[in-house]
């Protein structure tokens, strides 16, 4: 969810050493108040970010710490794309822990800046996931998953957003309500 890594966010702003930030970092993992997204391991083009991303299970305490108190403050807000991306993950990783499996969510990203938001690991396949908080499809949120399935040889990859509308794609992307891919 956030676009920094956890050692310059944290240490930028509080002037915190290193290991402290670990360490701080370590107990709100083991107290399950974030997550660490780890990139995915395999490079197609040798210029990956190896940094994991940071979100947190409760969106509603990221709402908290960002003083958003109500959902029309939460339209409008330049971290909406964020908090829905970070919801989004966490409920896809709510629903591997609740039926006993581990996580085989990451991300990738390369050093020019295109990503892709998850990266399901499914050992003979990855299936690359956009996530959008738009209600109405645009065309830009094909760029990134469109070049990651020319990189990768994919074929197969999913949007999924804040609309209503199912749409599949000559490329074989599918785009969906993100509710109704955690229920398939």
């Amino acid at each position: 969810m956030w676009s920094r890594t956890q050692h310059e966010c944290l240490r930028n702003r509080s002037r915190v050493d290193a290991k402290t930030i670990q360490a701080w970092l370590g107990i709100l993992e083991s107290s399950f108040i974030l997550f660490l997204l780890k990139p995915h391991h395999k490079s197609f083009n040798k210029t990956i970010i190896k940094r994991p991303k940071i979100y947190f299970y409760d969106v509603a305490l990221v709402c908290t710490l960002l003083r958003i108190k109500t959902a029309d403050l939460l339209i409008n807000h330049p971290m909406r794309g964020a908090i829905f991306e970070n919801m989004v993950v966490s409920e896809l990783l709510k629903n591997r822990f609740n039926v006993g499996e581990e996580s085989n969510l990451y991300f990738w990203r390369d050093k020019s800046g295109r990503e892709i938001d998850v990266i399901i690991d499914e050992a003979v396949r990855l299936l690359p996931i956009e996530i959008k908080s738009g209600q109405t499809v645009q065309s830009d949120y094909f760029k990134n998953i469109d070049y990651w399935s020319q990189l990768s040889g994919e074929q197969k990859g999913y949007i999924l957003y804040g609309g209503e509308q199912v749409q599949q794609r000559s490329s074989g992307t599918v785009v969906m309500n993100w509710r109704r891919f955690l229920l398939e």
